[in-house]
């Protein structure tokens, strides 16, 4: 079953359709964003030259990174088609950055995502991420309501408390990440549950941190549920999504979706790797050609399924000096600016690793003198939102030339 027919247009139509939506988007930002006329300008562009889908892909990126530092300097409504007032909502991802949510309807596009991925009205679902200002939580909610599910609004943490609701109540689906989930039946076996009989988990949506084959199987064999995986990110919602056939994730129907060359911006053939550029369709915030920084490549075999759209063939790693831990992203200048409040911090690296498939993070710090490590470490999760480990060294331990981020996953 399908959430729409436009999961199985004809390439032709979706082209024509994508290019309709896009020039639309292109007419209103150069009246009223700032940020496009400025891109446009610094490009020698005009909107004339900008007048199919092929010359759209000259279009300079707009780099997600940047957006902080554009935010910053110009203030939000220089990227807004709208008054601030007007949005629907504006949340606050790390960074600080600012996540506007226009008034369009499914505005961050997961409906059929989460239709692909099996749930159906009537499902009673466990919503684990966060509702306090970032846009996770909401942003996934509104969609399970739209297909006509129920929602228990349970965000992060207090796992003791996860497993008494998935005992009590007839919770059939979980939206979250896979590890904490796997966290939630750890817990819940370990009070004596037997999680297929004593637990109704039938169906699981996750996102915001890699999935390998290995921890999938590990969830599905633990609750007797499927596990499938949506792609995304907090400025432009649903990018990509797996069926009941997790051969690659379909691109959203509502968003023209690019893979390019990290260097020049411009679009690469199927089938090569290269950055994720994104270009939602939705007009209060036109993020036109947002580079994601996450690498991977599309496939264009026909998927069993049915639905035509080309696929993600999964994130393979990253274009830039970011990293994504634990659903948050670091940016090593967040970092350097935690440094900076402690004059013994010499140098510093930050190092992620996955033992086990669990995500790690350590800060490592060469010091000139005394310094309390559990000072630190909670100057950096208050910035960054993420808990390290921290390895001080004596002074010189650390190269003033060394990476300052240095990711060691493997999947």
């Amino acid at each position: 079953m399908l959430y729409h027919d436009l999961e199985t247009q004809a390439p032709e139509k979706r082209q024509a359709r994508q290019w309709k939506a896009i020039r639309k988007l292109l007419e209103k930002a150069a009246k009223h964003s700032g940020e496009f006329r400025a891109r446009l300008e610094r490009a020698g562009l005009s909107l004339r030259d900008l007048d199919s889908l092929e010359a759209y892909g000259s279009l300079p990126p707009l780099r997600k990174k940047e957006l902080i530092s554009l935010q910053a300097e110009n203030g939000l409504a220089w990227l807004l088609t709208c008054k601030p007032g007007e949005l629907r909502r504006i949340y606050q991802s790390p960074g600080p950055l600012f996540d506007p949510e226009g008034a369009e309807h499914d505005y961050w596009g997961w409906a059929e995502g989460f239709f692909a991925a099996g749930f159906r009205p009537g499902d009673l679902v466990q919503m684990t991420f966060s509702y306090h200002l970032t846009p996770a939580g909401l942003m996934l909610e509104e969609p399970l309501r739209e297909i006509g599910c129920a929602v228990i609004p349970a965000g992060p943490g207090n796992t003791e408390v996860q497993v008494e609701l998935m005992r009590r109540l007839p919770v059939t689906g979980f939206v979250g990440m896979a590890s904490y989930l796997k966290v939630i039946g750890q817990k819940a076996q370990g009070l004596g549950l037997d999680l297929r009989k004593d637990l109704s988990i039938r169906k699981a949506f996750v996102a915001a941190e890699r999935l390998p084959e290995s921890l999938r199987s590990e969830v599905e064999e633990m609750f007797g549920c499927t596990v499938r995986q949506g792609y995304g990110t907090a400025d432009v919602g649903s990018i990509a999504y797996e069926c009941e056939l997790p051969q690659g994730m379909h691109l959203s129907s509502r968003a023209l979706v690019e893979i390019c060359d990290p260097e020049t911006g411009r679009p690469l053939p199927v089938g090569e790797t290269g950055e994720v550029v994104v270009t939602p369709f939705t007009k209060d915030y036109p993020l036109l050609r947002l580079a994601t920084g996450d690498l991977s490549s599309l496939i264009a075999a026909p998927c069993p399924c049915g639905r035509t759209t080309l696929r993600l063939d999964g994130i393979k790693g990253r274009a830039d000096d970011t990293a994504k831990v634990k659903g948050q992203f670091i940016y090593p200048a967040q970092a350097a600016q935690v440094a900076l409040q402690f004059p013994q911090v010499e140098a510093w690296q930050i190092v992620v690793t996955n033992p086990g498939g669990k995500d790690c993070i350590a800060v490592r710090l060469a010091l000139t003198g005394q310094m309390d490590p559990a000072a630190f470490q909670a100057a950096f999760q208050a910035t960054l939102k993420l808990k390290p480990e921290v390895e001080c060294l004596p002074a010189g331990g650390i190269a003033q030339d060394a990476k300052r981020l240095v990711d060691e996953r493997s999947f």
